[in-house]
């Protein structure tokens, strides 16, 4: 949930390079066939209840997906598919603004929840953020999904002459900005006296909508975005690591490495773990009715650098990348079961798609809206 694919979307490059070094644990997958007697009680195989599936679609509004004025259509096509949600990045470059996007949207749509995927906490302060989040979800009827994350493009913020801090620096931000939006989003009056950021008696107008407020996501791929996360968050993306020149890893993508950062989630949040929706976005979605064949290619062209945006550190199998949850092969059937089967192992039920692949994923999603 590009970084839009999700409230993940994506969040999903948010996972500031320098901050995702691996989680020190590891975990084991189990077999398929545990993961139908787990899922038969109704449970994953974490011990938590079965999430109902979500399903996120995304735009940016740039000339790839034919600019600005085919963007209310492309939101509209999704609602009209059966997403629950539309959601938007934001960056300096090439797309439109998402503040105003989403005010757009909340005319132009009826039901489908509209979202940031997410926002780059050192483009706004967080007081003057929650005025225009809470208006959007007023003119939505309550239909807002709140993604923040710390901002990971260095040029963008230097080409806009924007300071560009350290990761830590932007990691504190991040959590002092979303303790006050939590508090302006419930109407509430907010006094912060933090290290960045310092608020004297601002009360949260108008009130949202939604109750207690309207939800929030963040999420990356280190272990300190994932535990600020699980802290803050109603709903956390897990997304695999990135280098620092923003490259995803390929070792990344395993359905190993995604429950490894689940369980990291789980201890850093406790007691609340329970009530996390978790998040991931498919990056590739191919129909086939060949899944090893086509498997087969997606590796050979992996191996010869095809993919500029993936560095490949590792050797993957067929298998693994048939099992990853953010790769999608194989018929609607087939894709619906891989996603069915990375529930129960993760509890990962949030899916987000990038734009591209929106029209291919939309069939998979009466095989699983009931589930």
């Amino acid at each position: 949930m590009t970084e839009a694919a999700a409230p993940a979307t994506t969040a999903s490059r948010e996972a500031d390079a320098a901050l995702t070094a691996e989680a020190g644990s590891t975990a084991e997958a189990g077999s398929t066939a545990e993961a139908g007697s787990t899922a038969e009680a109704g449970s994953t195989a974490l011990g938590t209840p079965l999430r109902p599936f979500r399903f996120a679609a995304a735009g940016e509004g740039n000339k790839q997906e034919g600019g600005a004025r085919k963007f209310v259509q492309t939101a509209q096509q999704a609602e009209e598919y059966g997403f629950d949600t539309f959601v938007v990045p934001d960056h300096l470059g090439e797309q439109i603004g998402p503040i105003a996007a989403l005010g757009a949207l909340t005319q132009a749509t009826e039901r489908i929840r509209l979202g940031t995927s997410v926002l780059a906490n050192g483009f706004r302060h967080p007081v003057v953020l929650a005025k225009d989040l809470a208006t959007i979800d007023v003119l939505s009827k309550g239909r807002l999904e709140v993604g923040l994350g710390a901002g990971w493009i260095k040029e963008e913020f230097e080409n806009a002459g924007i300071p560009y801090e350290s990761p830590g620096v932007r990691l504190e931000k991040l959590d002092e900005a979303l303790t006050i939006l939590d508090v302006l989003l419930r109407g509430q009056e907010c006094t912060f006296d933090g290290k960045h950021y310092q608020v004297r008696g601002v009360k949260g107008t108008p009130r949202p909508r939604q109750g207690p407020r309207p939800p929030i996501c963040t999420g990356g791929g280190g272990p300190k975005m994932l535990r600020l996360a699980a802290k803050h968050a109603d709903i956390v993306s897990v997304v695999p690591v990135t280098t620092k020149n923003g490259k995803g890893l390929l070792s990344g993508i395993t359905i190993e490495k995604a429950i490894e950062k689940v369980n990291l989630i789980k201890e850093a949040a406790g007691d609340r773990f329970a009530d996390i929706e978790l998040n991931w976005a498919i990056t590739a979605v191919v129909i086939t009715d060949d899944r090893e064949k086509t498997a087969e290619m997606a590796l050979s062209a992996l191996e010869r650098g095809l993919h500029p945006n993936l560095e490949v550190d590792v050797q993957l199998s067929v298998e693994d990348i048939l099992n990853s949850p953010y790769v999608a092969i194989g018929t609607f059937e087939e894709i619906a079961e891989q996603i069915r089967r990375v529930r129960q192992l993760t509890s990962m039920s949030y899916v987000g798609v990038f734009p591209t692949q929106m029209d291919a994923f939309a069939p998979v999603i009466p095989l699983l809206r009931d589930e």
